[in-house]
């Protein structure tokens, strides 16, 4: 699975069969590809219709479901409900995943390194330039890290991912807040950029001294070391899907106007403090109800069959009765001629 998955998502597409009469197009956040791509394959073999999904970052997403060439756009920064009005879109949720930093220093093995939030930002920064650094060596006492030069490694396109990790640094380092700030695209003050999560674990894979950061699927799937982030207990959590369920546990899900929903930094010793939701956009009123209503049935296909996929790979999928939430949300917000475009069975 994750062989053809990297295949796709090296050539900007997780792209499974042909057209059909009921092929639905969408486009977005590298973030949530993976599970898309395996929910896609599993849909297909059952339903025999198509999804044809470009995983090209949430930025993409969002330029291209206004622009109105895809059914649907896919982005892990969450719209604010005033963007999502003025665009006639609604969001929801489909899975909940965690950004891990990733770095590549000879010796040091997966799990082995902790950094906290503050320091994270300290080195985006250019601030701390080498891995013996002193405030490094202070909270990893017992790992002897070499005076090697650190190489920073970003991502290049408008990510939803690098809006997850930014607004974490944000919180984390008042610096951070003030001269780079939290976005899907920043002006990142140093480093490389790569393309997609898929860009940035190549870069870090192959650049010795490198740091980066990406989608945890990404980091299990190339085998790339991660390092361990501080949480609001002072805790240093595995990475994993346990950790990222336990960040989202506290979260207002159906409360909060438009689905938006942060889940940084949250509280508990388990929680893993870089964790979010992924999130598809689709219009409110939608020229083309009928391919709206095929976007509907797939991810209710998926909420109802997709859930033992999803935590295979390390996502978390979305509580019971959230989905009974989002399930009534579509049946009120997204309709044609004052009727719901699908109602779910």
């Amino acid at each position: 699975m994750f062989k053809k998955f990297a295949v796709a998502v090296g050539a900007a597409a997780v792209l499974v069969g042909a057209a059909q009469a009921e092929n639905i197009t969408g486009a977005g956040a590298t973030f949530p590809a993976p599970v898309y791509s395996a929910w896609a394959q599993t849909y297909r073999a059952s339903s025999g219709n198509e999804l044809n999904y470009q995983a090209i970052g949430s930025g993409g997403g969002i330029r291209q479901i206004k622009a109105k060439t895809v059914d649907f756009g896919a982005s892990d920064k969450p719209l604010k409900p005033a963007d999502l009005d003025e665009a006639g879109l609604m969001q929801f949720p489909t899975v909940i995943g965690g950004v891990v930093p990733v770095l590549n220093v000879p010796g040091v093995n997966p799990g082995r390194l902790r950094l906290t939030g503050s320091l994270l930002a300290e080195i985006y920064m250019g601030h701390i330039t080498r891995w013996n650094d002193a405030q490094i060596a202070k909270i990893n006492p017992q790992i002897k890290m070499p005076a090697l030069p650190i190489t920073v490694v970003h991502r290049s396109d408008g990510s939803g991912t690098s809006f997850i990790f930014t607004s974490y640094l944000s919180m984390k380092n008042a610096d951070w807040a003030k001269s780079v700030g939290a976005s899907d695209s920043v002006s990142w003050p140093v480093g490389l950029g790569g393309k997609g999560n898929d860009g940035v674990s190549a870069f870090v894979k192959q650049t010795k001294g490198s740091i980066g950061y990406v989608e945890y699927a990404y980091a299990k799937k190339n085998g790339t070391p991660y390092i361990l982030v501080q949480n609001k207990a002072g805790a240093y959590p595995q990475p994993n899907g346990a950790a990222f369920a336990a960040a989202a546990a506290s979260a207002p899900w159906g409360k909060t106007p438009g689905n938006y929903i942060m889940l940084l930094d949250q509280p508990g010793a388990k929680a893993w403090p870089i964790s979010g939701a992924t999130f598809i956009l689709m219009y409110k009123n939608p020229s083309d109800p009928a391919r709206s209503a095929n976007v509907l049935k797939f991810f209710d296909w998926a909420y109802k069959n997709g859930d033992k996929t999803a935590s295979s790979l390390d996502y978390v999928p979305l509580p019971a009765s959230v989905k009974m939430t989002i399930r009534k949300q579509w049946a009120s917000e997204i309709t044609a001629g004052g009727k719901p475009v699908y109602v779910s069975k």
